[in-house]
């Protein structure tokens, strides 16, 4: 495709400059030496409903260079310290060559990249070669870094959590992945390379001003035989996955990753012929059971959120001392509820969206110091398929089959000798474990410092 040219006038001066378009990138600057070049870079969609990519026009100056250098600087002020964020930032990045469709590396380099160079950001790239790599990268890493986007599977995201949870003062992490903003965004925007990139950028950390402020999110303990380690995601017992539908589906059809989303269709199919239940003692430490209150706290919080009117609330900063919060609930039986009916799954977890075809917790706010659980009792096949089909929206909510609770913390002891578990998508020994929530000890890059998912109405009676 060939270069594209466009004159325009600057505001100061009123003389023209030329643009011409060419290769992406995302800045905005001006050369002050003899070839009197200026570049307008920027991410935008050619289509209202395609994906962002990167544009840059590109052109000789005509007349003063100082004025298009003034004009350049004005513009970089009012899209970086305007709205409270440092500009070139020191990122540390792992790349995982062999996850998925293996396309990690390719969507690096094409889209990610060129986003983050620039922007003028100091790029640490290490590309994973093991399983384990990332948790073994992370426990050398200094912590002088602004994020860590993971390109962009979750081992490499699961890896560098896990390290960085023993690396005190552990709540100055940042980090930014497409599939924590899936979780944490709308599905447009959630499921956008370009903009996951950007929000690596231009995401808020601590910096943010009016009308948004720091994205706090809770974390939870996950003890297991007496060993400690750290949730930020999910966890998934019985037929429900962490991924996209179901948890056999995900860890079942682990070896057919390379067919993408279709696996999780074939998961599915193969999924529902036995329908096994999840033969579990579930109990749970509960803050909140009653839907319709749930859902009116959720709605009113999501209003005063984009009213950027939880300042307060949103901008305390958890105390960073050296030693990770200890445990508190783990020996309380104290106003602990057991589950008495027969399930199909227990769905716990934090953020929305657990894909882009799933709103499991519709209810889950980011820093409520709580874990939102589902749990669905044994049901028909034809009913689930229904949830699924309405997934994005997160109907499921209403439904009286499905217990919807939010929680302190919550037991579960397998009452089979075989089952399916999963811990942020990760497998583990269908074993007993306890999950306890510490708020407020991570902090996530976002762009706009709160869950951009829209409630679900309630059905008509």
């Amino acid at each position: 495709m060939g270069a594209s040219t466009l004159t325009i006038k600057l505001v100061a001066s009123g003389k023209p400059v030329t643009l011409t378009s060419s290769a992406t990138s995302l800045s905005v600057k001006s050369d002050n030496n003899n070839s009197q070049v200026l570049q307008v870079s920027y991410v935008s969609r050619k289509k209202a409903k395609g994906p962002s990519s990167l544009v840059r026009l590109e052109g000789k100056v005509q007349g003063e260079p100082t004025t298009a250098s003034e004009w350049a600087d004005s513009v970089t002020k009012a899209a970086y310290e305007d709205l409270g964020v440092r500009r070139h930032r020191r990122i540390k990045i792992l790349v995982n060559p062999f996850g998925g469709v293996r396309k990690g590396v390719a969507i690096f380099t094409t889209t990610v990249e060129p986003i983050l160079r620039a922007a003028g950001c100091t790029l640490d790239i290490q590309y994973t070669d093991r399983g384990g790599h990332a948790y073994d990268i992370a426990k050398e890493l200094p912590l002088n870094y602004d994020a860590i986007p993971s390109r962009f599977q979750l081992p490499n995201t699961y890896g560098i959590r896990q390290r960085l949870s023993t690396k005190p003062p552990w709540i100055g992490g940042t980090y930014s992945c497409p599939r924590i903003s899936k979780r944490t965004d709308k599905n447009k925007d959630g499921a956008d390379i370009a903009l996951a990139a950007l929000n690596v950028v231009k995401g808020y950390i601590c910096e943010r001003v009016q009308p948004g402020f720091p994205m706090k999110v809770d974390v939870f303990s996950f003890v297991q035989n007496d060993t400690r380690t750290i949730s930020f995601m999910s966890q998934a017992m019985g037929l429900m996955a962490d991924d996209h539908l179901w948890l056999d589906v995900d860890i079942g059809t682990d070896n057919l990753r390379w067919m993408g989303d279709t696996r999780f269709v074939y998961g599915l199919l193969r999924g529902l012929i036995p329908f096994k239940p999840c033969a579990v003692e579930f109990s749970y430490k509960a803050a909140a059971k009653d839907k319709d209150t749930m859902a009116q706290e959720s709605l009113e919080r999501h209003k005063n959120d984009r009213l950027g009117a939880t300042a307060l609330a949103s901008a305390e900063i958890t105390d960073a001392s050296d030693a990770f919060p200890s445990l508190r609930l783990d020996h309380d039986f104290d106003e602990w509820t057991t589950f008495k009916e027969p399930l199909l799954y227990v769905y716990a977890g934090k953020g929305p969206f657990v894909s882009r075809d799933l709103m499991a917790f519709p209810a889950s706010l980011p820093d409520d110091g709580l874990i939102d659980i589902v749990a669905q009792v044994t049901s028909t096949r034809g009913d689930i398929l229904g949830d699924m089909a309405h997934g994005p929206q997160g109907v499921h909510f209403w439904k009286k089959s499905c217990s919807y609770i939010k929680a302190h913390a919550y037991r579960v002891k397998p009452l089979a000798p075989k089952g399916s578990l999963a811990i942020d998508g990760e497998p583990f020994p269908f074993e007993p474990f306890y999950v306890e929530v510490h708020p407020k000890l991570a902090t996530l890059l976002s762009p706009h410092g709160y869950y951009a998912a829209e409630f679900p109405q309630k059905p008509k009676a």
